[in-house]
């Protein structure tokens, strides 16, 4: 891949606005590669890390189709169990990477010199010491336990089981050398993801916006 090509990585907690700041950027003419939904991809019939879920976790993941994977069977199965995460995880992580590979190729052999790589898990897997910079968008726990209801429909029980389940936001704080504070109003998002578009595009593509 062309070494003149930028990849500053995005991330942040559940509810927290990242997918947002995600779709502000892919806006703006910055191109995302999304790590969620490239793992989605994986897991397709036809993709590269669906015959190794299968073959690790049984037939009893699939769909009523009995061939689509059901992601609610296979996150009952991981989301309590640390050891089945960490299988999972084996078989999809190089997925993903293989993937989101040839995407940055394809940005790359385009000309362009800005890429952002949004995922979620990106300081727990170390992927962020590999990227140029690290954006973290964060709001307070109140705003993610009342997103988390409203988006999906979670008691304020089980919101906060999942929000515990994931890496503190402190710890990706600590490594972010950019960080939004998603608190207030989407137009607020907006703005404030627009300014740090300003200065990606001036520090990464010679650009001034």
């Amino acid at each position: 891949m062309t070494t003149n090509l930028t990849v500053v990585g995005l991330t942040g907690g559940i509810a927290s606005g990242k997918s947002t700041v995600a779709e502000i950027m892919r806006s703006a003419g910055i191109p995302v590669i999304d790590a969620d939904g490239l793992g989605h991809l994986s897991l397709e019939p036809d993709g590269i890390a669906y015959q190794a879920v299968v073959d690790e976790f049984g037939t009893g993941i699939l769909g009523v189709d009995d061939r689509t994977i059901d992601r609610q069977k296979l996150g009952k199965i991981v989301f309590d169990n640390p050891d089945r995460r960490a299988a999972l995880e084996a078989i999809t992580h190089p997925a993903i990477g293989q993937l989101a590979g040839q995407g940055l190729h394809m940005i790359a052999q385009k000309g362009l010199h800005l890429a952002v790589y949004e995922a979620a898990l990106l300081v727990e897997t170390g992927i962020h010491e590999s990227l140029e910079a690290l954006i973290v968008v964060s709001c307070s726990l109140e705003n993610q336990l009342t997103r988390l209801g409203f988006r999906e429909g979670y008691s304020r029980q089980a919101a906060a089981v999942r929000i515990a389940a994931q890496l503190p936001i402190d710890e990706k704080l600590a490594v972010a050398d950019h960080v939004i504070q998603n608190n207030g109003t989407v137009e607020e998002l907006k703005e404030e993801t627009q300014k740090l578009i300003a200065v990606l595009k001036e520090r990464y593509s010679g650009e001034v916006k």
